[in-house]
């Protein structure tokens, strides 16, 4: 990263670095790539931190916007967090370049300013009021840029809870998300920090409907997202279970599931496999497949209704049927057969993941201590082509390691 040097305030004369991954060498100017890609020519201003907003700058880069990540004086926090933080900055801030802006000054705030007098969007997800405190509230950018999408990311939209600051666990809890993931009695927050990504998409959609309005108006718009309603968005079907069947909503691992067979299974060398039979048809080939033509002729399995109905013994009987065979024989049976299924895996398996690596899904990004790691582009083809790494995350570098201005990104 490095640092304004005061000079012509301009969008392009801003000192950045962009760390590409296949020489380590940083670069300053754009991928050929760009040229091609839809949000080629679109400046984007990121005043984001953590995962909420450096995730829908993330999603903008990828699809070729030039994303600025303005950091704080000595680089944003996630780059010194350990734990399950470790992976936040790597992951989030990919294809982006980065200078270090201390908007709370005088003369960073200048410089602030002139940076959104050419930008496109602005995305924040600072504290509720932290930017309009500092002079750069929507209303302060209008007047300097009357066509820029300003989105605000926040805990809460507008309303009773707006003051309040939330974090993804926080609105996992409130949402009924934490309920509904553990046992009964045991709340349970998501498996990744759902809300935060999620919402860091919606975002992004909310900013391209805005760009596509501005090409119709002239004019800039106001994208804002809340974390806690996206959570409320996740649980939108289960509210409508309950509307619809006037029944309290039990959580996931005590629900009564619409199909007999859905769960997770054990094999003769322990490996777990989930099962799901959502038809008949797929019943019908599966007794074919294991070579149970008992089940298929039995009544109490004849539609997923009675199944539902007999479930226990049913149950029982696959158990059974699974523990006499390799968790590769299982899967490979219901492979043959078009049953889904799924072996029961850990993240680190994603990285060898046969499919992933064979539909380039996986992109080689550096580390900061240097390695490099395959780690999942967007799951988006636009022309059959994937949205690929142009830069990986930009390199914190010291005031006397400045380098020479990027090369402009459009005209």
């Amino acid at each position: 990263m490095a640092f304004y040097n005061g000079e012509a305030g301009s969008y392009e004369n801003f000192h950045c670095s962009m760390q590409s991954p296949e020489n380590g060498v940083v670069s300053t100017h754009a991928s050929a790539d760009l040229q091609r890609l839809p949000l080629h020519g679109i400046r984007v201003l990121e005043f984001g931190h953590t995962i909420l907003g450096p995730c829908c700058g993330m999603v903008l880069a990828d699809l070729g916007a030039d994303v600025l990540k303005i950091e704080p004086p000595g680089g944003e926090h996630t780059r010194r967090l350990k734990g399950f933080g470790a992976g936040y900055f790597a992951y989030f801030n990919r294809n982006k370049r980065s200078i270090v802006l201390d908007y709370k000054s005088a003369s960073g705030l200048r410089d602030a300013q002139d940076l959104i007098r050419s930008a496109d969007v602005l995305i924040e997800n600072m504290a509720p009021g932290a930017l309009k405190r500092a002079g750069l509230g929507e209303t302060d950018v209008r007047e300097l840029n009357a066509r820029l999408i300003y989105c605000s990311l926040k805990g809460f939209l507008p309303g009773p809870y707006g003051s309040r600051v939330a974090l993804d666990e926080v609105v996992q809890m409130m949402s009924g998300l934490a309920y509904m993931t553990g046992p009964p009695g045991k709340p349970l927050r998501a498996g990744t920090s759902i809300t935060d990504i999620l919402g860091g998409v919606f975002g992004a959609v909310g900013i391209l409907a805005a760009l596509r309005e501005r090409d119709l108006s002239g004019l800039g718009h106001s994208v804002e997202c809340g974390l806690f309603e996206t959570a409320a968005f996740l649980m939108g079907q289960h509210m409508a279970y309950s509307a619809t069947t006037r029944e309290s909503i039990p959580p996931m691992p005590a629900r009564v599931s619409a199909w007999a067979v859905y769960e997770i299974f054990e094999s003769s060398d322990s490996a777990q496999i989930f099962i799901g039979i959502t038809s008949d048809a797929q019943w019908q080939r599966f007794c074919a497949a294991f070579d149970r033509p008992q089940l298929l002729a039995d009544p109490r399995y004849a539609t997923n209704a009675s199944r539902i109905d007999s479930r226990e013994h049913l149950i029982k009987a696959l158990t059974d049927t699974f523990g006499e065979m390799t968790g590769e024989e299982i899967m490979r049976r219901c492979e043959r057969s078009v049953i889904p299924f799924a072996p029961v895996a850990r993240p680190e398996a994603l990285f060898s993941d046969p499919h992933l690596l064979a539909t380039g899904s996986l992109a080689a990004t550096r580390m900061p201590d240097g390695s490099v790691a395959q780690l999942p582009k967007l799951p988006i083809r636009i022309d059959h082509a994937a949205l690929g790494l142009r830069a990986s995350p930009p390199e914190l570098e010291s005031p006397s390691e400045r380098q020479a201005p990027p090369q402009q990104v459009r005209p």
